[in-house]
């Protein structure tokens, strides 16, 4: 069951509100191992939906982290190309799984994109 399939029509019914919040790493990985098991009834779980409004919702505001230190002349911590980002549900999946088990509950979903973009994307040196 690939999350990335519904991720267009589900982003849109997401409210913004619903993914600003924190998720632990932990969290995210047991709730993404339940829909997993699920297979394709993953797509009617309320879960499918949290997921990826979370993920919608780190992007967003690493994107806007992002842009704010440019704009005000501190160094970007990561370069993404000009054309975007497109990450499979994989990549994300390798992001929560990359933060040690041991950090898990204390780390958050936005933490371990926001690193795993750090590693993709690096920013020329000047």
């Amino acid at each position: 069951m690939s999350i990335a399939r519904f991720a267009p029509l589900l982003l849109l019914a997401v409210p913004a509100a619903l993914a600003a919040q924190s998720m632990p790493v932990a969290t995210f990985l047991a709730k993404a191992n339940v829909l997993e098991r699920k297979g394709p009834l993953a797509m009617f779980s309320g879960n499918l939906k949290l997921l990826l409004g979370q993920v919608k919702g780190d992007f967003a505001q690493i994107r806007q982290e992002r842009l704010s230190a440019k704009a005000g002349g501190k160094p970007a911590p990561f370069c993404p190309p000009d054309v975007g980002v497109k990450l499979s549900n994989r990549d994300i999946m390798a992001a929560m799984q990359a933060v040690p088990q041991a950090d898990r509950a204390r780390t958050d979903t936005r933490a371990a994109l926001r690193a795993m973009l750090i590693r993709r994307y690096p920013c020329p040196k000047t």
